[in-house]
């Protein structure tokens, strides 16, 4: 007697092993035979391919914990210098010993080129400090019209115009800066750090950190104004009694 032989279909093969997903662990053998597309066009087996699927999941999260370690360790970096930074302000005691302190710092410890720091006021006292101070109405400050009127650090190749306002002599060196504004109510100027790198400082860097280092230094800078004119405004009191003896 002929025995009846229905054809299984792969859409029964399929519901079965769905019901019974356990069925290759008493068929350890069959996982030899088995073979599944491959995005390379050849074959290979199942155990291969979910091999193959875990090696890259565990890559994909081994090159994400190294960029978060990278990151942390950035910041960490960051936050070492923004303390060095904050230290050499506070030990600075005069206009003039904030402005030698942020060389120095910046120098040593954020690795940049060339420092400056201009503010926008008027100064009175022109034998000191010249380059420190830019006149409001002065010409010099229309190169940086825009980076002033935005607000945020720039960050780039600076023009030859600001270069040369900046920098001075050096304007020529400079192939990449920031440009920081420091807008604040008693305090208007500008600090720009230089890189003799191209791609020192892109245009696509962040501001967290320069935001944060205007902030710095303007706070300090205009403690020691005040103090300044506090000094200046003593120094003439003493002047108008000692005339006033004589």
């Amino acid at each position: 007697m002929n025995e009846l032989i229905t054809e299984i279909t792969p859409t029964q093969v399929e519901n079965y092993l769905r019901k019974h997903p356990e069925f290759f662990h008493q068929h350890l053998n069959l996982l030899e035979h088995l073979s599944i597309p491959h995005p390379s066009g050849t074959a290979v087996s199942l155990i291969s391919k979910q091999l193959e699927l875990f090696r890259n999941r565990h890559h994909d999260m081994e090159n994400q914990l190294t960029a978060l370690i990278e990151i942390a360790r950035d910041n960490d970096t960051s936050l070492i210098r923004m303390h060095k930074l904050t230290l050499a302000l506070l030990e600075a005691t005069t206009l003039e010993d904030a402005v030698a302190n942020l060389d120095v710092v910046l120098s040593e410890y954020f690795l940049v080129d060339f420092v400056a720091v201009r503010i926008i006021k008027h100064h009175p006292d022109s034998a000191t400090m010249t380059n420190l101070f830019i006149e409001p109405d002065s010409k010099d400050l229309e190169p940086f019209a825009s980076e002033l009127a935005g607000n945020q650090p720039k960050c780039g190749r600076p023009t030859l115009a600001q270069a040369k306002v900046l920098f001075g002599e050096s304007a020529f060196e400079v192939k990449s800066c920031a440009i920081i504004p420091l807008a604040f109510t008693e305090l208007e100027g500008i600090l720009a750090i230089g890189s003799r790198e191209d791609g020192r400082f892109h245009y696509s860097m962040g501001n967290l950190f320069l935001n944060h280092m205007s902030e710095i230094i303007g706070t300090r800078l205009i403690n020691l104004l005040q103090e300044r004119k506090l000094n200046l405004q003593d120094v003439g009191e003493v002047r108008e009694e000692a005339e006033a003896f004589n």
